[in-house]
């Protein structure tokens, strides 16, 4: 065996933990960050807790719609919660060293809950669809079962698929370096450290992605040329108005979530930098959860009306 042959097998090492770089190169800023993570990550779990406990005690909102906009926030919750609080962590303690075993199992919740909001989205589409396009036959479609039945597709059918995508991805030798340039434990930023050749890798994530955004993303686009089509032909235009207000804001947030992903994760590796990856990320997992509740319940006029009544009934 000669020395190159044996300087190669030394640079592949086995790793057992990894250094999440995260804001690392901002120490004049880590308490400002701190608070700012801190009180997002708090506006985020008040926003989507209020809207969940509105729906669940108010009787006029018992509808198929809000039976997923509840769903989405639960998601909502679980999905900022895979990093946030890891962030908080590396912040506050300055320890930025996470496990082999922590990191895929952080990437794992993430790519399984950001399929479920794919997923939930498509079917929330297809719940606007068939109230606006097919009002009549709606209480016939989206009973009580096909929800709950739609609504665990949503959450379970990412699975197989993610966490056997995180095996495979953990399954690879890492060589180049054992630090994230990331905070968190993300695809692009963990494929960069790998050894060798990863183009079998990379073709498997654009499969992958395919599958589970650009695949639900047909029927999101199908179902709203349809509402589109439907709400134009209405006869008037308070209440063509009317219509579209029941299904703008789950537009703006599907318009946020599969622009930003797809920016992500379908981009060329060459075009691929720390501050863009991460910039990106902060955009999907931090300010668009922080924005949805808002976007609900700001465009809702029954959602404000619930919110009302329990205020009233608090105070008083």
């Amino acid at each position: 065996m000669n020395h190159e042959e044996l300087e190669s097998i030394d640079n592949v090492s086995t790793v057992i933990q990894f250094v999440l770089i995260g804001f690392s190169d901002l120490p004049n800023l880590q308490g400002f960050l701190f608070a700012v993570f801190s009180v997002v990550y708090i506006i985020i779990l008040i926003g989507n807790f209020l809207i969940i406990i509105i729906i669940s005690m108010d009787q006029a909102l018992q509808k198929p719609m809000y039976f997923f906009l509840a769903n989405f926030s639960s998601l909502e919750i679980c999905y900022v919660s895979v990093t946030v609080p890891r962030i908080l962590f590396n912040i506050g303690t300055q320890n930025r060293s996470i496990s082999l075993m922590s990191c895929a199992t952080q990437m794992s919740f993430f790519l399984v809950f950001g399929t479920t909001e794919s997923l939930l989205l498509a079917v929330m589409s297809y719940d606007r669809y068939v109230a606006i396009c097919h009002p009549l036959l709606y209480p016939l479609i989206m009973n009580p079962t096909k929800c709950k039945q739609l609504a665990a597709v949503s959450w379970l059918g990412g699975m197989p698929v993610q966490i056997g995508q995180t095996c495979q991805i953990f399954s690879m030798n890492f060589c180049n370096s054992y630090k994230i340039n990331h905070f968190f434990c993300d695809i692009p930023p963990i494929l960069k450290l790998a050894c060798g050749d990863t183009s079998v890798h990379e073709l498997s994530v654009y499969v992958v992605v395919m599958v589970v955004a650009a695949f639900p993303f047909i029927p999101v686009l199908a179902s709203y040329s349809k509402i589109i089509a439907t709400i134009l032909r209405l006869p008037t235009a308070k209440v063509r108005a009317k219509a579209f207000s029941t299904c703008s804001s789950h537009l703006m947030v599907v318009l946020l979530f599969y622009g930003s992903a797809t920016v992500t994760y379908l981009r060329p590796k060459s075009m691929h930098s720390p501050g863009t990856d991460k910039l990106l990320s902060l955009f999907y997992t931090v300010v668009t959860p922080m924005f949805n509740p808002l976007i609900y319940s700001l465009r809702n006029k029954e959602v404000i009306s619930a919110l009302r009544k329990l205020l009233f009934k608090t105070y008083y």
